[in-house]
């Protein structure tokens, strides 16, 4: 009956927080991005990008707060990132809910070059998140059906072009590029309407990882397949009980996989490059999907 009453107290303090360290943090980096913008001068772009990187890291600190702000939540981590600030990385995951996102800015706060996510291209036009993720170098991407590339050819490949001029970007800075290979959030409707072979995921879209690595396979040290579940969390959405102060377990599997040269090639013109690609990320898939269900009995078990 109390933690009942309590949430609309929990929700307020959750969200005044999330929303005025964003807003600070955010105009901080447009400061920062104003500067980059005035001064086009590769060296100082380069210095630039690296205050704005390292303002970046402290919205990542204060995301980590939120999780135990009002609620008393326990992280059960399998795996580790006992990686090196100066490297490069790139990070497979599912994709749950809004959250994902906090959850990898809590688990790269300390010792991972800062994150960079493949961003939707609405998001450019939201106040503060836009200008700031822009100054960031993040990639805004525009997705378009399949009828609107038949009418309109010219739009095939946007979405190429955008990964390799943001790529490029990144080989100036110790970069974690983050691709959620699913392409959307995972609902139950999605996963019934496009028919995921998968039981907890939705079909993997090869396209966003292997343009990363053919653009910068040579530099990146490893890929981080991270798998994110939030058991007990099936009723309402993930940010509402994380934001209620309800939300109280998060299982994460860490597995780091070498990059070998079989990852790299070109996939949008070798045809057998990208069956191989293709069957290589499915099987990956089969496997995440297996480490969703293993970490949603876990959760059960400990619980019991």
């Amino acid at each position: 009956m109390i933690r009942t009453l309590l949430i609309p107290f929990r929700v307020l303090i959750n969200f005044t927080w999330a929303a005025l360290t964003t807003a600070i943090v955010g105009l901080m980096v447009i400061l920062v991005g104003i500067f980059k913008l005035l001064l086009p001068i590769p060296p100082l772009t380069r210095f630039f990008s690296h205050l704005a990187n390292s303002v970046f890291r402290i919205w990542g600190y204060c995301m980590s707060v939120t999780f135990q702000l009002t609620q008393r939540m326990t992280w059960h981590i399998e795996g580790d990132l006992n990686i090196h600030k100066k490297g490069w990385y790139l990070i497979m995951a599912n994709h749950m809910s809004w959250v994902d996102i906090l959850v990898l800015m809590h688990l790269t706060r300390r010792n991972v070059p800062m994150p960079r996510f493949f961003l939707k291209y609405q998001l450019l036009w939201v106040p503060i998140v836009g200008m700031g993720c822009w100054t960031l170098d993040m990639p805004f991407m525009r997705r378009y059906s399949k009828e609107k590339l038949q009418k309109n050819p010219h739009l095939k490949g946007k979405d190429i072009e955008t990964t390799a001029r943001s790529c490029a970007k990144f080989k100036h800075i110790p970069t974690t590029v983050v691709n959620f290979c699913e392409g959307t959030r995972f609902t139950p409707e999605k996963h019934a309407k496009k028919s995921s072979p998968y039981q907890h995921l939705l079909t993997p879209k090869a396209g966003g990882t292997a343009f990363a690595l053919q653009i910068m396979g040579d530099q990146f040290e490893a890929i981080l397949d991270i798998t994110i579940v939030y058991p007990g969390n099936d009723d309402r959405p993930v940010v509402w009980h994380l934001l209620s102060g309800q939300l109280r377990d998060v299982y994460v599997d860490i597995k780091t996989r070498p990059i070998t040269p079989e990852l790299i090639g070109d996939y949008q013109n070798d045809p057998e490059f990208k069956a191989s690609f293709q069957t290589w990320l499915n099987e990956r898939w089969q496997e995440k999907d297996a480490t969703i269900s293993r970490l949603k009995t876990k959760a059960e078990q400990d619980n019991q």
